[in-house]
């Protein structure tokens, strides 16, 4: 029997199994607002067969996106767009939908990848970043504002306002983005945040923020809505945000009822210096697993059905994450069952398009 296949539950969640499709940018919206192309990209990945898909950070504040074209709920309009793309997804899959909300602060108002990521200037219609201090990620980046405690509020009010419409959209989870060099993660980090006040200095006043948008968020939601948090869980720089500082910090959340902990790495500084291989990030999954009770998500570089089931048959992690490599093949978790022997989900339109070979590998229930 696989492992990567059994049914789980992630919190109060039933999922069919352990496959997760990690939030991927796509840089498509309209000022904010899901466009057709979110309904193409997500309802392909709907049919895929994982047992759970969270999508791409959303930015709880318009200044808060990575690009212009970032998706976006911070308000009636952009909530209403998120509405028709998930009532598409209802109503030709059950797979169970996430949302990770976010804000990029010092690292907003870029260009999109493919016209360079650099950072976009005012006059080209970029805007203000703001961090917790007023240190750019990039030489070539204007400064961020340094957030007031004012400013603080006003975000963190910022993003339970999102979770909540989040909350009345439907969803089933709600991913907090402290991943990749963002906002949350700024505050993380001692490169990025130089505070003198409750939220800078001390590990302890640099997780302040993330914990308490966690318990504000926890708030304003039923128990039964799971609660994830994506962190970073290196810098990959001497100096800066590490594994160890990770393993408290998902001790913390775990002790305040957080569901799980998605755990990556990097994208704080230009300096980072990343070993790339496959599984290069399992061993800090592995690492924080072993410290706390909550479920743990590994992702980075996990490719082949045999690699993700030993992650989670050896308990190196509870759950795998798919990025890049389910966008390259968006039936990973049909071809990975077919190898492991395992059953998945898929549409009745695709049941008769089985290999010969594999018969019986759709669930007809």
């Amino acid at each position: 029997m696989s492992k990567l296949f059994e049914g789980t539950k992630l919190g109060s969640l039933a999922l069919e199994n352990r496959i997760v499709i990690a939030p991927m940018c796509q840089y498509s919206a309209d000022n904010g607002k899901a466009t057709s192309w979110h309904h193409a990209h997500l309802g392909q990945l709907s049919f895929s067969g994982a047992g759970l898909l969270i999508l791409e950070a959303t930015a709880v504040e318009a200044v808060g996106r990575i690009t212009p074209q970032d998706l976006g709920l911070w308000n009636d309009e952009t909530e209403a767009a998120l509405a028709d793309l998930v009532t598409s997804l209802r109503e030709n899959s059950d797979i169970a939908l996430g949302i990770q909300l976010g804000h990029a602060g010092r690292k907003a108002s870029c260009y999109a990848p493919w016209e360079g990521g650099k950072q976009m200037s005012i006059a080209n219609g970029g805007w203000q970043t703001v961090a917790p201090s007023d240190i750019a990620f990039a030489d070539s980046d204007a400064a961020p504002e340094a957030m007031s405690l004012e400013r603080i509020n006003e975000f963190k009010r910022a993003f339970v306002e999102s979770a909540k419409r989040a909350d009345k959209l439907g969803f089933d989870l709600i991913e907090l983005h402290g991943a990749h060099g963002y906002l949350l993660h700024q505050f993380l980090s001692p490169l990025s945040n130089q505070r003198q006040d409750q939220y800078g200095g001390s590990f302890e006043n640099r997780i302040r923020l993330l914990l308490e948008i966690y318990q504000e968020v926890r708030a304003v939601l039923t128990a039964d809505k799971p609660i994830g948090v994506r962190i970073s869980a290196s810098d990959w720089v001497e100096g800066g945000w590490d594994v160890e500082q990770s393993t408290e910090l998902a001790k913390a959340l775990d002790n305040l009822g957080c569901d799980y902990i998605h755990v990556s790495s990097g994208g704080l500084s230009t300096e980072q210096q990343i070993s790339v291989g496959p599984n290069y990030q399992v061993p800090f999954a592995r690492s924080i697993k072993q410290a706390v009770k909550m479920p743990v998500i590994a992702v980075g570089l996990i490719t082949e059905p045999e690699q993700a089931e030993a992650i989670i048959a050896t308990g190196e992690a509870d759950y795998i994450a798919l990025a890049r490599g389910i966008l390259y093949d968006p039936r990973w978790p049909w071809h990975a069952a077919a190898k492991l022997g395992a059953k998945v989900s898929a549409p009745k339109q695709y049941w008769r398009c089985e290999p010969h070979g594999v018969k019986g590998l759709f669930k007809s229930e």
